[in-house]
């Protein structure tokens, strides 16, 4: 058929949607996935496998699930039999007994209420108090499939259906994971880039806020600002008298805060500590306790890494009660999230105690994944410090490292050529190369002149000394060649 014939061409369809870009899953992804197809028709490569270090994909890359959650998944759902079993713990078997009686006919087959099962959302809430040390209230949270989802549904709540200088403007960070930037563009509204300090430990500085808001007022109108601690790429964590200023900031321009704590478990560098910002919000008193937030949390990171299970949460704090009204309306549309990714998040924030038979052997595991992130962090900032025409920051936190390349002239002069970024450039070469996907620092944004490129500290500790030993090798000639 004549494509003058459809409804949807490149043409017709939502220019929105033509703009949005999603670098973790981009071009260059695509590339690796057709290398894998290529290498299992048997074709003839530098490399025997592709080692995809583009995501945050735990169990991916060798995470072995923690024993505990896929008990309690196992038997919420076939309860019939397993319940009757030996072979599940007694705390496991309650955990499961409670999720199933707060489902509809005592099965995750049927759907919850929208925010999500109220049992689970009080057990979210216990896990918020005993972190933060404040109260939290079950009609303030809303459950989500990944965090992805509640945070688009809140940026959604921000926008003002206008277009031009009245569009809606978030402001997010540069590097910033690009869920923000394809969300912005996708929404039509208008993304206010702040630039971290990559000079230092890449710190989020007011001056750099107040920048960057004076210069977006004239083409839109400020809603809300995004911050994600620790980072994505960047792996920094704030403190907490980054955070009040940070808060300050919001109310002195009165934006709506978005903070995306989904690495809350993934601290590694001596001296720093997650602070939430309703904690700090909550110690600062009024006017600031008042303010709206909400902030995000996910099954898919920290020691769990339930990637494919889609569950998360936000909770939101302080709306007027006739907006908390709409909210209520927008996530009924979507019926609900996945239950199982709600029974996932259910275990993470009610884990075992330790009168519990399963205490030891979580825990164990827990402190093992997490104990492996650290030592790979660290390796990863030694390594790539030590490598010529590289620095990178220490990996703070997070799950990700984002070094800089420092590219002789002749490479940059290449890539123009080719009509690729620099960054974009070095990294289908080492694709192609080595069979190692990693993502463009340009995928995330970066302060123009620089080139920078993501890779996940995920596989495990031997592969990833090896693939970081190939990507030396690769580095090097790289260099040599444009020299």
């Amino acid at each position: 058929m004549d494509a003058r014939d459809k409804v949807l061409t490149m043409d017709t369809l939502n220019p929105c949607v033509r703009e949005m870009e999603y670098a973790v899953r981009g071009p260059i992804v695509a590339r690796a996935t057709a290398l894998e197809n290529e290498l299992k028709d048997g074709a003839d490569k530098p490399f025997k496998k592709v080692v995809k270090a583009n995501i945050g994909d735990c169990h991916a890359t060798g995470q072995k699930p923690i024993t505990f959650i896929r008990q309690v998944l196992a038997l919420v759902t076939y309860p019939d039999v397993l319940m009757n079993s030996p072979d599940f713990p007694d705390d496991a078997k309650d955990r499961a007994k409670k999720i199933l009686a707060a489902c509809r006919g005592g099965s995750i087959g049927s759907y919850s209420e929208s925010p999500g099962l109220l049992a689970i959302r009080t057990d979210i809430c216990a896990y918020i108090e005993n972190r933060d040390g404040h109260p939290s209230n079950p009609d303030d949270i809303i459950m989500s499939t990944g965090a992805s989802d509640a945070i688009k549904t809140i940026m959604t709540l921000l926008l003002t259906g206008k277009g031009g200088s009245e569009r809606a403007g978030i402001m997010i960070p540069v590097p910033q994971y690009p869920l923000y930037s394809a969300a912005i563009a996708e929404f039509n509204a208008y993304p206010i880039r702040y630039y971290l300090n990559e000079d230092n430990h890449w710190s989020l500085e007011v001056d750099e806020l107040k920048r960057a808001i004076k210069e977006a007022k004239p083409n839109c109108q400020p809603r809300a600002i995004c911050v994600i601690n620790p980072g994505n790429p960047t792996g920094q964590v704030l403190t907490k008298e980054n955070i009040e200023s940070v808060i300050k900031f919001a109310r002195d321009e009165k934006l709506f805060i978005l903070a995306d704590e989904v690495y809350q478990h993934n601290i590694w560098a001596k001296g720093s500590k997650f602070f939430s910002f309703k904690k700090v919000l909550m110690e600062m008193g009024e006017p600031y306790s008042s303010m709206e937030l909400a902030s995000f949390m996910s099954a898919s990171k920290g020691f769990m890494g339930e990637c494919g299970y889609r569950g998360g949460y936000a909770e939101v704090i302080n709306l007027v009660p006739e907006v908390r009204a709409q909210l209520t309306k927008s996530i009924s549309a979507k019926l609900c999230p996945p239950v199982s990714g709600q029974a996932v998040m259910d275990v993470i924030v009610n884990p075992p105690h330790p009168e519990e038979p399963s205490y030891e052997q979580f825990t164990k595991e827990k402190e093992h994944v997490l104990a492996q992130l650290k030592e790979k962090a660290k390796f990863v900032t030694e390594l790539f410090n030590s490598i010529e025409g590289i620095t990178c920051n220490e990996v703070q936190g997070a799950m990700y490292a984002f070094p800089r390349l420092h590219l002789p002239p002749k490479a940059v002069e290449a890539a123009k050529a080719a009509g690729k970024t620099p960054d974009s450039f070095y990294c289908f070469a080492l694709l192609e190369e080595m069979g190692i996907c990693t993502v463009p620092g340009s995928g995330f944004g970066e302060q123009p002149g620089t080139y920078h490129f993501r890779i996940t500290i995920l596989p495990q500790l031997d592969e990833l000394k090896e693939v970081l030993g190939n990507f030396k090798d690769f580095h090097l000639r790289f260099l040599a060649k444009y020299k």
